[in-house]
């Protein structure tokens, strides 16, 4: 029978001093052959698969925090973590690892953090405890130096610990800075200064818990104002209290959660503005103010999403076309904090929490928000989309398939990131990249699911190539109408760049979809229009557009290439280049080395039979000599094919290639009749487009003419 107290969350602390989460599932404690001691094991609650099994060690320092945490180091650099369900649960394992060690379970910590010197343990134990100075004006500078002697030794800090919970020290330090603010006595608050920040360097749970207190946290913060080393007190109290504004978008009935809430703020805000950066001696010693801000994010996320009443407000609220557009930005500003402590979750938990807001009709929202006029409104429901997006992928993309059903291409969600992308109002184009990136997520096969009945792969890429491919390429297609990119400043390079950038990706991943699409669209020529552009970075993606394609090996793309003359604009931007020893010439030397040495016939023929004339005089690199020694090669197989098969027994096996595989969509697609395709479109180019041989040379052997005549001028 499941018991709720032994339930867990399992935690390890990362390099980034960050908490991972491990999973959830049930505690226990008992003996071990293997470990020949106690430990504590947890087992997933999903598969009852072995979590943790951690042997108790007598000497190992475990802490409990915030009556449902036990924390421990397992070995150097390897902090592990236990959350419980129930503070019971807690309590009971807690006792089991105070018995393993013989101490007493009132204690937070069991045992010292770090080893101390056997003189240091001595001096320590002779003074069986700490007493501090009274609470007195005059005595502050005496306090903070036995707060600033008691840190370098673990045996004295926890002993200084000890003194501070059990005599209620802290309060009456806060009422000793009440006088010295009144009295403006600046060296008492100096000091004060002193001693709090030494107090958080304790690295106490217990000490936490009374400073972040309603009654006390302002006032910690406001000790912390008096830093020594700056010339002027800081207004931390004045921005929290009067600049910070707590906007309770829908009414919070819950008092815990809303405490909780102001809490977490403050004490991020005290760990991420108020305290200096930590030294490297000190990182360390501020692990449980990280612990602590985690685990109340954890704890808030929970609670908000066990609460209907108030996530169906929200929703309501958010599409709501009453809504004015203030209240809808505080909405989405709230829904993408709400998200980013999601992030906190357990990957079972997330997952609850994204299925949540799927139901509640996110998306939805979403493409009523990204509608908006207001840029920071859509950045912010960017932010949401992302997170939805990374986390499942799949949940989107049955959204925007769904959707198509009912609505018109424009006011696709899909189409609606896509023109958010093109429209990126940015010179850096920031929000585009992010898009870029969302969108490359969405259209990636290896996370698509697939089951017996359907693939989703199938039917996204055929959703995407009818709905969408439109709205991404049409930029593209109506910057090259012409010989050269009609608009060539940056901001436009850049946003062909990155649709350039995820085309390419396209050949790459989507087989006959994008093959089927470049072929009929004359996609590829379009592209090699931006070889002319004056930005070399939009010039190398689209060369690197035509590589990939080339890469294929496909004889549908090569059989495109060869009839449309798709290698002119790459000879000409070669030609152009000239001599000049650049990352241009070498990548163009490179897609005709490839096409000799992966022995591409079709290519090879094409190349050598129109641009031999212009590249028969580049002797600095061997690649076009060599395409002419295959293209002779070839032509003389062809002219005996005696010989041709006499060479194909003496070649060694090692030259073999296997022929690429082919998916079964693609072979399908390939055997379907021309009238079967959409839009009637056949495969390859009408018969206008495709140029003569003769009509070709013309151009390129004036081009040569009169780069002789430069040279020779």
């Amino acid at each position: 029978m499941t018991d709720t107290r032994r339930r867990v969350k399992v935690y390890t602390l990362n390099e980034d001093r960050q908490w991972d989460d491990r999973g959830t599932g049930h505690v226990s404690s008992g003996y071990v052959e293997r470990l020949k001691g106690m430990s504590l094991l947890v087992r997933a609650e999903s598969d009852g698969s072995l979590l943790l099994e951690s042997k108790i060690n007598p000497n190992t320092a475990y802490q409990k925090q915030q009556d449902t945490l036990i924390v421990w180091s397992e070995a150097e650099n390897y902090d592990l973590a236990l959350s419980f369900q129930e503070k019971a649960g807690c309590d009971e394992i807690w006792e089991k690892i105070c018995q393993v060690q013989g101490k007493d379970p009132s204690v937070d910590i069991t045992q010292d953090l770090v080893d101390e010197s056997e003189e240091e343990r001595f001096d320590d134990m002779s003074s069986p405890g700490l007493e501090l100075p009274p609470s007195e004006l005059s005595r502050l500078e005496e306090i903070a130096e036995v707060v600033a002697s008691s840190l370098p030794s673990p045996m004295r800090r926890e002993k200084l610990a000890l003194a501070l919970e059990n005599e209620g020290y802290i309060k009456k330090l806060l009422e000793l800075f009440h006088v010295c603010e009144d009295l403006e006595n600046t060296e008492g608050l100096h000091h004060l200064y002193e001693i709090i920040k030494g107090i958080f360097l304790l690295n106490r749970t217990a000490l936490f818990e009374v400073m972040f207190s309603e009654d006390c946290i302002m006032d910690i913060i406001g000790c912390l104002e008096y830093d020594p080393s700056l010339p002027m007190q800081r207004k931390h109290r004045e921005f929290l209290t009067k600049t910070a504004k707590f906007k309770e978008v829908i009414p919070i009935s819950d008092p815990e959660l809303k405490q909780k809430i102001h809490q977490t703020y403050r004490v991020q805000y005290i760990q991420d503005v108020v305290l200096p950066t930590p030294s490297v001696f000190e990182e360390n010693m501020l692990s449980t103010l990280h612990s602590f801000i985690f685990f109340n994010k954890v704890e808030i996320v929970g609670m908000l999403q066990e609460d209907e009443k108030f996530l169906t407000e929200l929703f309501a609220h958010l599409t709501d076309e009453a809504t004015d557009d203030e209240k809808r930005q505080e909405l989405v500003n709230f829904l993408k904090e709400f998200c980013a402590f999601s992030q906190t979750l357990q990957p079972q938990n997330r997952d609850t929490f994204f299925k949540t807001l799927s139901n509640m009709g996110i998306l939805p929202a979403l493409e009523v928000i990204l509608g908006m006029d207001d840029a920071q409104v859509r950045s912010a429901a960017t932010d949401i989309f992302s997170y939805l997006v990374e986390y499942n992928p799949s949940m989107v993309r049955e959204f925007v398939m769904q959707e198509a059903q009912q609505n018109d291409d424009d006011i696709l969600l899909i189409n609606l990131i896509i023109e958010h992308m093109i429209c990126d109002a940015d010179p850096e184009l920031g929000g585009a990249v992010q898009l870029t990136g969302l969108l490359r997520t969405l259209v990636d096969p290896e996370n698509m699911l697939a089951t017996t009945s359907k693939t989703e792969k199938t039917e996204f890429l055929g959703f995407f190539y009818k709905h969408c491919m439109h709205v991404l390429t049409a930029p593209l297609l109506a910057n090259t109408t012409e010989d050269k990119p009609s608009k060539d400043d940056f901001q436009t390079a850049q946003l062909l760049a990155l649709i350039l950038e995820l085309l390419t990706f396209c050949v790459e991943h989507h087989t006959y979809h994008i093959k089927n699409y470049i072929i009929n669209k004359d996609i590829l020529r379009r592209v090699l229009v931006l070889m002319s552009s004056m930005h070399s970075f939009l010039a190398l993606c689209a060369l690197r557009f035509m590589r990939k394609i080339v890469g294929l090996k496909d004889e549908f793309y090569n059989r495109y290439i060869v009839k449309s003359f798709l290698f002119e604009p790459v000879v000409k931007a070669f030609l152009n280049n000239g001599s000049r020893y650049n990352l241009m010439n070498s990548a163009i030397i490179e897609i005709f080395e490839y096409v000799r040495v992966e022995d591409i016939k079709s290519l090879t023929a094409h190349i050598i039979e129109n641009y031999w004339k212009a590249l028969e005089d580049i002797e600095y690199v061997q690649t076009f000599k060599g395409l002419k020694l295959r293209y002779d090669q070839q032509r003389e197989r062809q002219d005996n094919p005696k010989l041709d098969s006499m060479r194909s027994i003496l070649r060694n096996h090692r030259y073999r290639r296997d022929a690429r595989s082919i998916e079964d969509e693609e072979e399908m697609w390939f055997n379907t009749d021309e009238d079967d395709l959409e839009d009637g479109e056949p495969v390859v180019l009408p018969s206008d487009k495709i140029k003569n041989s003769e009509d070709l040379m013309d151009p390129i052997s004036k081009f040569m003419e009169r780069k002789k005549c430069e040279f020779i001028a």
